[in-house]
């Protein structure tokens, strides 16, 4: 009796590792059109959570970061969205993603005390980072033209490269692309009062984050 029960429980561990092996495998791969329904699928008001893969307590705890992560803002007041979206059969003539098309999913989470923004945007020619040159300035509060040198500076960057905003609480990095077109995340902290994450913590939170995502 006892040979019959180990087999039954080790061919249900290997159905279970096979499970998982299969889920593993069939993760999609980050692209403009994948994106763009994800993007297309969510409420105009915005969502209750996000719709990508980002685990940002994992995403923290390699970036050595410290305090609750999870979604949605510290102090959520239960009226604004966790996540919005902008772009695909959003666009209207002259938005930046009507020229530029493609689409943005953006979400909020929080780690500690701090709000943690996550943009994730792919279009269909490059370069999928300048559309969010307002959301890098507002953040990084840096001049016009630093701004500007820091979106151009992203646009060059290779895949996988992250490029830190002097600011220090703002990083970006080309994602990896399943078939054509450009993609880009900007992760970037609300805040630099004491006690905000160091640049270094910054860029590998954003390393960790697009590990996740592609």
């Amino acid at each position: 009796m006892t040979l019959p029960r180990h087999r039954a429980v080790t061919a249900a561990v290997l159905a279970a590792i096979a499970l998982l092996a299969g889920c593993r495998s069939g993760t999609e791969s980050l692209t403009v059109n994948g994106l763009t329904e994800t993007a297309d699928d969510m409420p105009e008001e915005g969502a209750s959570s996000c719709p990508l893969p980002y685990d940002m307590a994992a995403a923290a705890e390699s970036a050595g970061l410290d305090g609750e992560a999870g979604s949605g803002p510290v102090r959520a007041d239960g009226d604004t969205p966790v996540a919005t979206s902008e772009g695909g059969e959003r666009a209207e003539p002259g938005d930046p993603l009507a020229e530029h098309p493609g689409a943005l999913v953006s979400c909020t989470f929080h780690i500690g005390r701090h709000d943690v923004q996550v943009h994730t945007i792919a279009t269909r020619k490059p370069n999928a980072i300048t559309p969010l040159a307002p959301v890098a300035a507002a953040l990084t509060r840096l001049r016009g033209s630093e701004t500007v040198d820091y979106i151009n500076g992203a646009a060059k960057a290779e895949t996988d490269d992250v490029l830190v905003a002097s600011s220090g609480n703002v990083a970006t990095v080309r994602l990896k692309l399943k078939g054509e077109g450009d993609a880009a995340l900007l992760v970037g902290f609300e805040e630099s009062s004491t006690g905000a994450p160091s640049p270094k913590q910054v860029e590998k939170l954003t390393v960790a984050l697009a590990d996740q995502v592609q």
